[in-house]
């Protein structure tokens, strides 16, 4: 994937440009995967297998690419103990956190509209 720079300025920021750096955040954040290890971290610290029991269904290739990709865009500290077998382990950084808050808030959604939902796919056919 090929980074685009902002340098600060507003184009970078418009995510309705199809050069913007927020597009290319938008779709490394809202994947399924990215928004579940998010939410999973929570406040807390969590070496990868718990991180794995957390976000059910995860496979191993996919909980090794999304917390890298969330650290290169500092939302995740990753420290990694050199220990034999090593131990990695997770943390949401400050902007990590406030994505967070977002994240809950797209949760709270989901469980407070999830009926509605659920009314209108029987109603579509599926």
């Amino acid at each position: 994937m090929v980074t685009k720079e902002s340098k600060g300025s507003s184009d970078g920021a418009d995510p309705t440009r199809a050069d913007s750096l927020a597009r290319e955040i938008f779709a490394d954040i809202a994947n399924k995967w990215a928004l579940l290890i998010i939410e999973a971290l929570g406040d807390d610290t969590l070496r990868f297998g718990e991180v794995r029991r957390e976000v059910e269904g995860i496979s191993h290739k996919m909980l090794t690419r999304n917390p890298r990709m969330l650290e290169r865009n500092g939302l995740v500290d990753r420290t990694v103990y050199p220990t034999v077998p090593p131990r990695v382990e997770y943390a949401l950084t400050e902007p990590g956190r406030a994505l967070r808050r977002t994240v809950d808030g797209m949760c709270d959604w989901t469980h407070r509209y999830l009926g509605h939902i659920e009314e209108s796919r029987g109603r579509f056919g599926g």
